[in-house]
């Protein structure tokens, strides 16, 4: 692994984590090229405002459940040679049910170039600390609809009010949030800010 990145649940106490592109539960439908461990990685700068976060979250009644950090450049080539196979519908019906997959791209829900191979990106949610059941939030991680937007309606008040613990949270403690993804916070002062690595995540 790079100097300066570390795996976050060593480094940041109280998280839980389902790295979903190591798996099968992603909108390819097979693990990802580069994560060859169910493991989340981000720089040592994610870690400490992460840590600030989950202090906050705690606070709250909530812990920090992530699903992707630091995503190395050949996982995004892979999204976007996925992007180019022939529909077969595995995934479609959770994870992009009204546009094609190409369109993924297009509308901004995946780049070529992300911000996750930064290192300082992150896709996460809220866990309730009492149950440990994930925070009602509307939707699932990866629903490449209006619905994940900030503001989105058709979601009930619990869900827009989780939401928004998550957004206040994760802004207080130094990220900006994507209008597109609720569940996706980049650290604004992130310390590779044009740096898109590529090494694998064992």
């Amino acid at each position: 692994m790079k100097d300066d990145f570390v795996f976050l649940d060593e480094a940041v106490s109280g998280i839980r984590w389902d790295a979903r592109y190591a798996t099968s539960d992603n909108f390819t439908g097979e693990p990802v090229d580069g994560y060859l461990a169910n493991r989340i990685v981000g720089t040592k700068a994610l870690c400490a405002a992460l840590e600030r976060a989950q202090e906050k979250a705690e606070s709250l009644g909530f812990g920090l459940f992530l699903w992707d950090g630091y995503r190395p450049q050949r996982a995004v080539n892979c999204f976007v040679r996925w992007s180019e196979q022939p529909e077969d519908g595995r995934t479609k019906l959770r994870h992009y049910p009204d546009i094609d997959r190409a369109e993924m791209f297009e509308k901004g829900y995946v780049a070529v170039k992300s911000g996750h191979s930064r290192g300082s990106t992150v896709d996460l949610t809220l866990y309730d600390l009492a149950t440990g059941e994930l925070a009602p939030m509307g939707t699932d991680h990866d629903l490449m609809a209006p619905i994940s937007h900030h503001g989105a309606q058709g979601i009930t008040q619990v869900e827009a009010r989780n939401r928004q613990h998550l957004c206040s949270i994760m802004e207080t403690c130094g990220f900006s949030s994507y209008h597109l993804e609720w569940w996706h916070y980049t650290l604004k002062d992130e310390p590779y800010p044009d740096t898109y690595f590529d090494f694998p995540i064992t």
